[in-house]
């Protein structure tokens, strides 16, 4: 093992996701290429390195280190460097100069064990020398902890999570309990606790080990929208994760039940077990949505029959029955469901209530789960619609939390509230909602009961709609304008089973036959570059959205986004790049938010000056990235054409490429163009719902590309994945209750 020691002149490569670093060391023999991973090293530090020589066939000759230690410089000239270095804020070079000419070689020293000396250094006072003084504990800090962290494989954009998470605790705590990782670091799963703490020769049987497993699986049952878990259904599933005695795992179950993480509830033979915050939504949405519903309203003091024809004559159109009939239950009742595929008038029917209610001086607020449908509705109703978090003045909790502004305590005041795209409330968001709602308001749920429901744990609009508790309105009469769209046309026979209409001319819905993935492939980048921007004149990156069931595969989107990015904003010199573990960041890329953050904060520029702030960027947002700076180690990003949002690199993991996204993330989101692969997947994906819920986000023009055989097997498959979720029987409950109280 060779031992080499020098200082830091260049780093030429840095990989920010694994730390794997490309240096020159200039030793006291000349320079030397070191190569390794380290997550701290920076330029002008001293450092001791053991490792062996490799040769690189076109690199050369090169020192693959092992370990690496900062070594304390020992001359003012290094000592100098280090301080200058830029590693401590508002100590630049000529600070870093006096420091070193009135101290000398014990500048390091004084900085670590006799600080108040600094306030000798001209331009450093009370604050700065603060700031001095806590940077500079950090970095030794943070390196001694990023040493611990790196024995077990963990990379040092995790390492920093972990480190501003834990602070200086974070060794004691991983060392405790590993399995805290997966709870409380965004991007590490139970499974790589789980080897960090073999590493580390946790038991195989430790509590820690077995709860962390129980609640790893609930969790990802959540994922998949379940609010509970049958409990010998969890216990199974548990079972093979860990291969644990059952026995084991019900002790767990119990453990956890005892100090209130998750909520058992007897049913017929079996046990539901829910993570708690699911079970108390349930419970408090059930009761809210039961008092909305229920509560004895005013009598309006207007004929709404009358208001309707009028609107009829002033906008020269005819509303059908069920319109009739949703606008009349929506200002008469405290609570209504308004459901109806595309072009069944929903629009129409929300224009016209809130026309009457501003007629009748009613306040009225509009609201959306996500940033694109609230700008969608308020393009539509001319009103200005706000999202769910929004509308509930969200702010973010230091105890990694999410808190609203409008609850219970200090609820929304308004006669009548309007939400639309229903179905992609989860139980959580409703409940945050509902809770912020006074009796006597009018609430209108408007959705489209068959796409597919929310992302996250529940199925609301569903549950709501099969309570048969609550007044719903179906509206399924396709006006005639919406029949010249085969969009429509279309959506609506697959949605009853029925073979959709193909390639009619001068139409807006196609379908190109390829039978093979690769062909798939091939013409979807075709389309996307060429064939449709110069036929139809829409932008290639902006109007055309490729959307799939799948995100493995050819035609899954890791695949499709590699090429669309090479085709649709290929390499160039004067765009800046950023690798992040697999993905490639470029300037001019499409890119999703995949996580809700509530603490990033976003800006509005207008003409140079910054007109409007914010916080909280929502997973599914799309943006466009605007610049790459590697010296400020920054990303900025553009959502919906004006709020910059500027994502530090250790940020990154919560953005992807969205050139091509799921259907799922598209839901809520409206685009000029889709164009969709049609081919082999797994039966669970390729359903009637999936596809309605693809064809339906197409506003001008749909292109399925692949096989009509995989085509007519998802209009087939009518299977709708049952949801673990209890809201109808929990409406029901509570009419009972609430008709005998």
């Amino acid at each position: 093992m060779l031992i080499l020691e020098g200082v830091i002149e260049e780093i030429r490569f840095r990989n920010e996701a694994n730390g794997y670093t490309v240096a020159k060391l200039n030793t006291s023999d000349g320079p030397v290429t070191i190569v390794g991973n380290t997550p701290f090293i920076n330029l002008e530090e001293t450092v001791k390195v053991e490792g062996e020589w490799i040769y690189h066939p076109t690199y050369g000759e090169q020192l693959s280190f092992t370990s690496i230690s900062t070594v304390v410089p020992s001359t003012l000239k290094g000592i100098e460097n280090y301080l200058s270095s830029g590693l401590i804020p508002h100590i630049g070079p000529k600070t870093a100069k006096r420091i070193v000419e009135k101290f000398g070689l014990d500048s390091l020293e004084i900085i670590q064990y006799n600080p108040e000396r600094l306030k000798e250094i001209s331009g450093i006072g009370e604050k700065k020398l603060e700031i001095i003084v806590e940077a500079y504990a950090e970095q030794r800090e943070l390196r001694d902890i990023m040493v611990f962290l790196q024995q077990y494989g963990i990379t040092v954009n995790y390492g920093i999570k972990i480190y501003k998470n834990y602070g200086k605790d974070t060794i004691n705590i991983i060392s405790e309990n590993p399995y805290r990782l997966s709870e409380d670091i965004y991007g590490i799963g139970f499974k790589t606790a789980d080897k960090i703490a073999a590493k580390m020769g946790i038991n195989k049987e430790s509590p820690y080990r077995i709860e962390a497993g129980i609640k790893y699986i609930i969790m990802e049952f959540a994922g998949n929208g379940h609010c509970y878990v049958p409990k010998n259904e969890l216990i199974s599933n548990v079972s093979k994760l860990l291969d644990a005695e059952n026995s084991l795992i019900e002790e767990g179950i119990r453990n956890l039940g005892l100090r209130g993480n998750i909520h058992l509830i007897p049913d017929n033979e079996d046990t539901l077990v829910y993570y708690t915050p699911f079970h108390m939504a349930e419970n408090n949405v059930s009761r809210k949505l039961v008092e909305l519903s229920q509560v004895k309203l005013e009598e309006l003091e207007i004929d709404v029959k009358k208001e309707i024809k009028r609107i009829e004559e002033q906008e020269n159109i005819l509303f059908a029955k069920k319109q009739i009939v949703a606008i009349k239950e929506a200002l008469e009742n405290g609570l209504v469901v308004i459901t109806g595929g595309p072009g069944t008038g929903k629009t129409t029917t929300i224009n016209a209530i809130i026309k009457i209610c501003e007629d009748m001086d009613l306040s009225v607020i509009l609201a959306a789960p996500t940033g694109r449908a609230a700008k969608r509705m308020t393009e539509t109703t001319g009103i200005e619609a706000k999202t769910i978090h929004r509308l509930l003045e969200y702010s973010f909790m230091e105890e990694e939390s999410m808190a609203f502004g409008k609850d219970e305590d200090s609820p929304i005041d308004v006669d009548l509230i309007i939400i639309d795209e229903s179905s992609m409330i989860d139980i959580l968001l409703m409940n945050s909602l509902l809770k912020a709602l006074k009796p006597g308001t009018r609430v209108v749920l408007v959705g489209d009961i068959d796409q597919l429901p929310s992302v996250g744990a529940g199925n609301v609009l569903g549950d709501i709609i099969e309570s048969g508790v609550i007044k719903v309105v179906r509206l399924d009469e396709i006006f005639r304008q919406s029949e010249e769209s085969m969009i429509i046309v279309n959506a609506h026979k697959i949605n009853k089973g029925e073979e959709p209409i193909l390639n009619e001319k001068d139409k807006d819905f196609f379908f190109l036959t390829r039978n093979s993935t690769d062909g798939i492939l091939e013409t979807i980048l075709e389309l996307c570059h060429e064939r449709l921007p110069n036929f139809y004149g829409v932008d290639k990156v902006r109007d055309i959205q490729v959307l799939t069931p799948m995100k493995k595969g050819d035609v899954g989107i890791n695949s499709l986004n590699k090429h669309l990015q090479s085709v649709l904003n290929p390499k160039d010199k004067s765009k800046a790049e950023k690798q992040i573990g697999d993905e490639l960041f470029r300037v001019g890329d499409k890119v999703m938010q995949i996580k809700n953050n509530y603490t990033t904060e976003w800006k509005i520029v207008r003409d140079g000056l910054e007109v409007d702030t914010g916080e909280g960027v929502f997973n599914g947002d799309f943006g466009f990235i605007m610049d790459i700076d590697e010296e400020d180690r920054t990303m900025k990003v553009l959502f919906d054409d004006e709020k910059e949002v500027e994502y530090e690199f250790n940020q990154l993991d919560e953005l992807r490429l969205a050139y091509a996204t799921t259907v799922h993330k598209s839901q809520g989101s409206e685009f000029p163009v889709v164009v969709m692969p049609i081919s082999w997947g797994p039966p669970m994906l390729l359903t009637r719902n999936l596809l309605y819920t693809a064809i339906t986000r197409a506003k001008n023009l749909v292109v399925l590309v692949g096989e009509e055989k995989y085509l007519s097997m998802m209009i087939k498959n009518n299977r709708i994945t049952k949801r673990y979720s209890a809201l109808d029987k929990k409406i029901r409950n509570y009419v009972s209750i609430f008709m005998e109280g």
